[in-house]
């Protein structure tokens, strides 16, 4: 018996034809959240803790929703991590709702950003030339890392402060993910339409 060849660290991974679906669910949510944080005058602690637990809850579990569809071995390093990174997301999101306060959100969701950032930049570092989310994993993994150098600085300042923050992390990665899942979704528009 044979076993199948294993693919070099040069060969890209498949990934599955409708990948782009996470990828922009992911961008519509940080988009959302950031307009959300945007146009919010005088947020009080409360509104500030569920707004920014269901939206770190809901991108993780969009992150897990996108594990399989991204063409990484299952079980292997890279796909372990991403999924670690949803998993932190979802725990941090839950901690941030339902404990509400300017200390938590600007510590524990620092934490939880920065634990998924470097999570996502260790994929796209790793997998560079192998995935085609290589280069956006590297990119939201610094924007993550960023976020969560900053929301300590911005506890004092109150939740307009802090959701300005995460809101500012999460417009710039909602482009990142726009981007990359409307380009995904032409590529594989162009793979359906080929003999």
């Amino acid at each position: 018996m044979t076993l199948p060849e294993a693919p070099s660290a040069s060969t890209a991974l498949p990934a599955a034809p409708d990948l782009w679906k996470p990828v922009l669910v992911r961008a519509a949510l940080a988009l959302a959240f950031g307009a959300v944080t945007v146009f919010w005058a005088a947020p009080p602690v409360e509104a500030m803790a569920w707004t920014g637990g269901v939206y770190l809850l809901a991108t993780g579990l969009v992150v897990i929703w996108g594990v399989k569809k991204t063409g990484l071995p299952a079980g292997e390093g890279g796909a372990k991590a991403l999924a670690a990174a949803g998993a932190v997301l979802i725990g941090t999101g839950a901690a941030v709702a339902l404990i509400p306060g300017n200390l938590v959100f600007g510590t524990i969701g620092a934490l939880g950003l920065a634990l998924a950032g470097a999570a996502e930049l260790y994929l796209g570092l790793t997998s560079r030339r192998r995935s085609v989310l290589a280069r956006d994993w590297t990119a939201s993994g610094v924007i993550g890392l960023g976020t969560a150098a900053a929301l300590p600085f911005f506890i004092d300042l109150g939740p307009h402060a802090l959701l300005g923050v995460a809101g500012g992390g999460a417009i710039l990665g909602g482009m990142l993910w726009i981007l990359a899942g409307l380009t995904l979704r032409h590529d594989a528009r162009g793979l359906s339409t080929r003999p």
